[in-house]
């Protein structure tokens, strides 16, 4: 009964750290580098990650610097960049590529949090199925007479607790973010 738990509470952890890196990804209109943590570029004909081919910054808040290592790499960091499609538009002097991060209008970020709600949706729907999975399992361990009633009605007691727990925490992270993206 208690792996059942454990694994269903590990499994939680992961979907909201999966929420936690979705939520990081979406622009608040301030400079924050982990936007650029999908950006690849062509390097020699290998797709790689832009923080391994260049130096990046945050010099104020609303700047993203970018001092490639070789600087014949910027045409190629800034087609990485509208590839990647975060709506930034970046402009360079020949020796750094600099994203400017505009304003969001209201527009925008109404269209921002709608984004957020869907994926704590489907984070909250991937917790579900693991309450329903962790249930199942405990099942399974009463029809086989590995645990008793009692027991089974204590386990998913216990699993409901840390499915709520974690119900919480995603509320928490999505209410802070929208927070933070309608204040901006």
């Amino acid at each position: 009964m208690e792996n059942t738990i454990k694994t269903a509470q590990g499994q939680m952890e992961k979907t909201l750290g999966s929420l936690k890196q979705e939520l990081v990804k979406i622009r608040t209109g301030r400079a924050s580098l982990s936007i650029l943590d999908d950006v690849k570029i062509d390097y020699y004909g290998v797709p790689t990650p832009l923080n391994q081919v260049a130096t990046l910054n945050v010099p104020e808040p609303k700047m993203i610097t970018i001092h490639p290592w070789e600087a014949k790499i910027i045409p190629e960091i800034e087609k990485g960049i509208q590839k990647a499609g975060i709506g930034l538009t970046p402009s360079n002097d020949g020796k750094i590529v600099r994203l400017p991060i505009p304003s969001l209008n209201e527009e925008r970020r109404k269209e921002l949090v709608k984004i957020i709600k869907k994926h704590a949706e489907e984070c909250r729907v991937a917790m579900r199925m693991v309450r329903r999975d962790a249930n199942d399992g405990l099942k399974e361990k009463e029809d086989g007479r590995q645990i008793s009633e009692d027991d089974l009605k204590k386990g998913q007691d216990r699993v409901q607790k840390v499915t709520d727990e974690y119900m919480k925490k995603v509320d928490e992270l999505v209410a802070h973010k929208e927070k933070d993206i309608m204040s901006v």
